[in-house]
């Protein structure tokens, strides 16, 4: 049997399912112990009920927040908030007030006692259902509780939070990215033509 020619390269396990976003994540119960930390590794895992995760390091100054508070605020961050995203996860809260350093604004969450970052155009308030160690990161599993958007983001038509205006972005393999632009939507492919 002849063998398949093949573009492909194999290449040791990891964690390569990019781009991912790059958020800021807002924990503390008080402004005295406020922090945030970069991460990527989040996403969906319900809609009904609404539910996400994230995971982290067990070393992370934000873990024993997080762990202890059982909360968080998920922060999407746009191309204003490039840099902070970057030094936020490369700085501790145990040396640094991150949120006096970057010059970014603590509002109390309206669901959660963590802070919403005020510059971030999408806040998605979270409470801890379940912690499950997994090796090098533990993953938070959260129902979200509250999701704030910053008005100027929102279609007054369509009611919908505008990605384009948001200028949100992403991280992919150690590099942050501009997201481009619109594609499709869902059922794009399946929409009946107008004649």
């Amino acid at each position: 049997m002849k063998k398949k020619e093949s573009s492909h390269i194999s290449w040791k396990p990891g964690t390569l399912i990019y781009p991912l976003p790059a958020a800021l994540i807002s924990c503390g119960s008080s402004t005295e112990e406020y922090n945030m930390l970069t991460l990527s590794w989040m996403g969906t895992i319900c809609s009904n009920p609404p539910m996400c995760y994230i995971s982290v390091r067990p070393e992370r100054h934000s873990y024993e927040i997080i762990k202890r508070t059982g909360e968080f605020v998920i922060n999407l961050t746009n191309e204003d908030m490039a840099y902070a995203t970057d030094w936020c996860g490369v700085k501790s809260g145990r040396d640094f007030n991150k949120f006096a350093e970057m010059k970014l604004t603590p509002l109390k969450g309206e669901m959660v006692n963590a802070p919403i970052i005020k510059e971030s155009p999408l806040c998605i308030e979270c409470k801890v259902k379940k912690i499950i160690p997994l090796g090098s990161h533990d993953m938070f599993i959260a129902d979200v509780v509250n999701v704030q958007a910053d008005t100027k983001y929102i279609d007054a038509e369509t009611d919908t939070f505008d990605l384009s205006k948001a200028k949100l972005i992403a991280y992919s393999h150690g590099h942050y990215y501009k997201l481009g632009e619109e594609i499709g939507k869902f059922g794009w492919t399946v929409q009946k033509k107008k004649s």
